[in-house]
């Protein structure tokens, strides 16, 4: 069984978390691969269908 109500997270403890947050709303530039997948995504789409 597992302990309930509890996780760990070497990266929120080393502050890496809050720092790539910061910087995707900062830039706009999303930090995760769907993020990336998803807003090249949008854009090829903007490109062959134009803007609405």
């Amino acid at each position: 069984m597992g302990k309930f109500g509890f996780s760990f997270s070497w990266k929120r403890l080393l502050g890496i978390t809050s720092a790539k947050q910061s910087f995707a709303r900062k830039t706009g530039v999303p930090t995760s691969k769907a993020g990336v997948e998803r807003k090249i995504g949008k854009m090829l789409l903007q490109l062959i269908f134009g803007k609405k």
